[in-house]
């Protein structure tokens, strides 16, 4: 149902297509996940030339776009009772934020949703944002009661519910889904819980040699994206 955020070097993240000659570089994010740039990035661990072919690449994840969807993504959330920072978590690994983004398998859009899974969900553009995210979310909230459990319910979204269940309700014993559940549960369940009557902490977006990283602090920003860690 889903596809890995940067599988070839062919993806499409919504970038223009034409012949060209260019660097590609190559790195990691702190979670695993591949990131392709046809600009130089700190810490880049290969480079590659293409020379007259189509080259399509993902770009890092700018901060005004991390935060275009909150809306959206609040309110998906919280009517199908799902955290949304795990929505932002599951988007951020599905598609690197891109609504334009198809994987191979034909997995569309921001939560890559599958043509069929769509359907079902009544999402009839699923390159529509709004549709895409409200849709996920269902989808998502539906595998949380149905399994009782986060990590299992993000096995089920990217292998299946069938293969989660087949395997006596254990996440697969695939790599790429067993990889998928480790990125995501480390991105949206590593901020410490601020308490009740103690201090609180905030999550701060910030630029970090060119790239969007999270910090935590218990000083309440003054400007910028933040999130108050609850």
């Amino acid at each position: 149902m889903v596809g890995l955020l940067v599988p070839t070097l062919a993806l499409v993240l919504g970038l223009s297509v034409a012949p060209v000659s260019a660097q590609i570089y190559v790195s990691r994010d702190e979670a695993g996940t591949i990131i392709l740039s046809d600009t130089p990035m700190a810490g880049a661990v290969s480079t590659y030339t293409v020379r007259n072919s189509p080259i399509r690449t993902t770009r890092t994840v700018a901060a005004d776009v991390v935060g275009l969807y909150d809306e959206v993504i609040e309110s998906a959330a919280t009517t199908h009772g799902v955290r949304p920072e795990l929505v932002r978590a599951v988007i951020q690994v599905e598609s690197g934020f891109n609504p334009r983004a198809r994987s191979n398998k034909g997995a569309m859009g921001l939560m890559q949703l599958m043509p069929g899974t769509a359907a079902d969900l009544g999402v009839d553009n699923p390159w529509d944002p709004v549709q895409n995210i409200n849709g996920g979310v269902a989808y998502l909230g539906s595998l949380i009661r149905e399994f009782g459990d986060e990590v299992l319910a993000l096995a089920a979204y990217n292998a299946g519910p069938g293969a989660v269940n087949r395997y006596g309700q254990r996440v697969p014993p695939y790599r790429e889904t067993q990889d998928y559940v480790q990125k995501i549960t480390r991105r949206s369940d590593t901020m410490p819980v601020a308490r009740a009557g103690r201090t609180v902490i905030y999550k701060v977006l910030e630029d970090v040699d060119g790239q969007p990283q999270w910090r935590l602090t218990d000083t309440r920003p003054t400007s910028g994206r933040f999130e108050t860690v609850r």
